[in-house]
């Protein structure tokens, strides 16, 4: 990009340079043969004028037009030139927008990720804690107040995108699922999951952390 800006300002001072040049060379013309302005009658070819029939004042004239028509044309050139490199740019500059947005998700999503993939075994410990409560306590005000910080995990988890994984009674799923033991079951087919030993999550579709479970053999 530096050097595209480099090349815009070289051939934007070549053009001006060419316009200060043609410029003078009017006021030259204009300086020239002034007495001749008055004369009515028309040079031929072959004394000089540009084309048969047309006074000295005719023929600077159209050697002006012409000059100022070559003028247009390289500043028709310049600007198509700048408009093609704005609208460079402007891509340039479009897919770098949306490049980079989509290597901040990537590293939010990988972030977030990573935190929920620690707050899980604190999940598990509640759990775990909550299940060995006698049911004559489960009113105790401690135990009430326990259950209530689990739920309220849970709902932020669930709020964010965090979902547990369905074992018990699915078919084992290699994807979800994570077989630790075969088991004898009367109740469930083979191939399906009668046990799960460790909950599994997933966070927007994407699992987090498998579901530790036992599969009728």
């Amino acid at each position: 990009m530096e050097n595209q800006e480099m090349d815009l300002k070289e051939n934007l001072e070549e053009s001006m340079q060419a316009a200060m040049e043609e410029d003078l060379a009017d006021e030259q013309d204009a300086a020239e043969q002034q007495s001749a302005d008055s004369e009515e009658t028309g040079e031929s070819a072959a004394d000089g004028g540009p084309e048969k029939g047309m006074t000295r004042a005719e023929q600077r004239a159209a050697k002006k037009q012409a000059r100022q028509d070559k003028k247009s044309d390289i500043y028709k050139e310049q600007i198509e030139q700048l408009e093609d490199r704005v609208k460079r740019q402007m891509a340039e500059f479009e897919n770098f927008r949306k490049r980079t947005d989509k290597e901040k998700q990537a590293m939010f999503e990988t972030g977030a990720k990573s935190v929920i993939e620690k707050l899980l075994p604190v999940v598990d410990n509640f759990e775990r804690g909550l299940a060995t409560v006698p049911e004559a306590q489960r009113e105790d005000p401690f135990v009430d107040g326990m259950n209530r910080i689990y739920k309220q995990l849970l709902t932020e988890l669930e709020n964010i995108g965090v979902k547990p994984i369905e074992a018990v009674g699915c078919e084992f799923d290699p994807n979800l699922h994570n077989a630790v033991m075969q088991v004898e079951s009367g109740e469930y087919e083979s191939g399906v999951v009668a046990q799960e030993l460790q909950k599994g999550y997933t966070y927007r579709d994407a699992v987090v952390r498998h579901s530790m479970v036992a599969v009728v053999q």
